[in-house]
């Protein structure tokens, strides 16, 4: 809730950008991102100035090369955004985030039950680099993003597709992915649209179609469901996000994961 306790210990008017990293959020981050190699030439840029060029671009969705000069060059931080989303580094951020924050709360650091759901977006606009497709439901042309949470809405695993593929079939793709990551996951929650042998046979896990009320007319907040769509929501708040930009998939992810991620380090810096 919106208090004058709660704006001002969530200010940020001390930071150079509402975007940059506190000092409580980077004592999160740091340990978690890679560091310098004890051989070869110095880093000429600190991980935190260029973490916060990548931050600025997610938040405001602004292009690399219309990076303001007070971050490191935007080529520099394109180059490290690459770097770090090939490297699988925002997706193991986000697992030991996750962990971290279910622990903070007094939860088992490995969930039992998840939530799955997909979010179709727009293409940038006409010319775009990259494939896309057509998702007939949504009548949108561009990228699906698939998502599996927790019963809390923190994000497990993620996955990027183009429009046209069904959510059943990302949906087992982060079914299957989850069993590495999170073993003891045994219940999912989903739509209508993972009915069927095919997803609930896919896996060891359990998935149940939380579906409307018969007669229902207009929008519902669903059981459990209503956790993944709020994870969308908060989300989409990151301007990047609102179409699908990137010229590839992984960039895509990336950015996707980095959101999530950047939630739950907001999170656990305000506990410290």
């Amino acid at each position: 809730m919106w208090t004058p306790a709660a704006r001002a210990e969530l200010a940020r008017e001390s930071l150079p950008y509402a975007t940059c990293l506190s000092d409580a959020e980077w004592t999160v981050l740091a340990p978690l991102l890679p560091a310098p190699s004890s051989t070869g030439r110095p880093w000429r840029w600190p991980v935190r100035a260029i973490l916060g060029g990548i931050l600025y671009v997610l938040r405001t969705g602004c292009a690399w090369r219309h990076l303001p000069l007070d971050f490191p060059p935007w080529s520099t931080v394109h180059r490290w955004f690459l770097r770090l989303s090939q490297a699988g580094v925002f997706e193991r951020l986000a697992h030991a985030l996750t962990m971290a924050d279910r622990e903070r709360v007094g939860r088992e650091a490995s969930p039992t039950g998840c939530v799955v759901d997909a979010q179709a977006a727009r293409a940038g606009g006409v010319g775009m680099a990259g494939e896309r497709g057509y998702d007939p439901a949504r009548r949108v042309v561009g990228r699906k993003r698939h998502a599996l949470t927790d019963t809390d809405g923190r994000l497990l695993v993620a996955g990027i597709s183009t429009a046209d593929l069904h959510d059943s079939h990302g949906g087992i793709a982060l079914l299957r992915a989850s069993r590495g990551l999170f073993p003891f996951l045994a219940h999912c929650f989903a739509d209508r649209a993972y009915r069927g042998e095919r997803v609930g046979t896919a896996t060891a896990i359990v998935v149940e179609i939380v579906a409307a009320e018969a007669g229902q007319k207009g929008f519902a907040v669903q059981p459990r469901r209503w956790v993944i769509e709020r994870t969308f929501s908060w989300i989409s708040r990151c301007r990047r996000l609102a179409r699908d930009h990137e010229a590839t998939p992984s960039s895509a992810l990336a950015f996707f994961v980095l959101a999530a991620a950047m939630i739950l380090v907001r999170r656990l810096a305000r506990a410290l």
